[in-house]
């Protein structure tokens, strides 16, 4: 007597990067746990089993693609050079690729989500925003103190300019009009230039 073998449920990190995949080719909306159980060969129960609920997968698709975001930051930041070229990589990787760029879609998402989310859920939103907020110190603090930045608090100063670049990536992701990535860079480069450019030494007196 022969037994019947099912097949094995193939591994989270699949189904996350299936469903990154459909957020990115469908949108957010399109996003059902019948479409992907559909798309990775799973029911929906199946997938309710692993997740709990829509709202844990999308935690979960959330963590998964900061993972590869923070394994490619951490290559751009510890990179030989100097430390205002490093900020321009972060901050390009930080920036939504366009409107719909879909992990900042499903940021939005689950920032929108947030409203009900429970303590667990809240803290593991704080440790994703943490991991790139620590990054951003520690490159602040290497140039003030290799004197290519001028002297700032390397903790205000990442809090400013993550919300800057917040802002203006939230424009980028929902193709606010007039405002496009080429143009979000442009301005967060101007606005480093004023804020971290050495200042000039004093030019000393000429004597009497």
């Amino acid at each position: 007597m022969t037994t019947r073998r099912r097949n094995a449920a193939p591994p989270r990190e699949d189904v996350l990067a299936a469903a990154m995949g459909m957020i990115a080719e469908r949108g957010l909306e399109k996003l059902t746990m019948a479409g992907l159980g559909s798309e990775v060969g799973m029911s929906s129960g199946h997938l309710l089993y692993y997740f709990r609920s829509k709202d844990e997968l999308l935690l979960r698709a959330l963590e998964w693609s900061e993972g590869l975001l923070g394994a490619e930051r951490g290559r751009l930041l510890t990179r030989a050079a100097p430390a205002r070229e490093r900020l321009d990589a972060y901050v390009d990787l930080y920036v939504p690729e366009g409107h719909r760029d879909p992990h900042w879609t499903l940021w939005l998402e689950v920032w929108n989500r947030s409203q009900n989310a429970d303590d667990d859920a809240r803290d593991r939103q704080a440790a994703i925003e943490g991991a790139w907020h620590r990054d951003l110190v520690a490159l602040v603090a290497e140039g003030v103190s290799r004197e290519e930045f001028r002297p700032v608090d390397p903790d205000r100063f990442a809090t400013r300019l993550r919300a800057l670049l917040d802002g203006f990536s939230i424009h980028v992701a929902i193709g606010l009009r007039g405002t496009d990535r080429g143009q979000v860079l442009g301005h967060v480069s101007e606005f480093l230039d004023e804020a971290l450019r050495p200042q000039a030494p004093s030019q000393a007196l000429p004597d009497a």
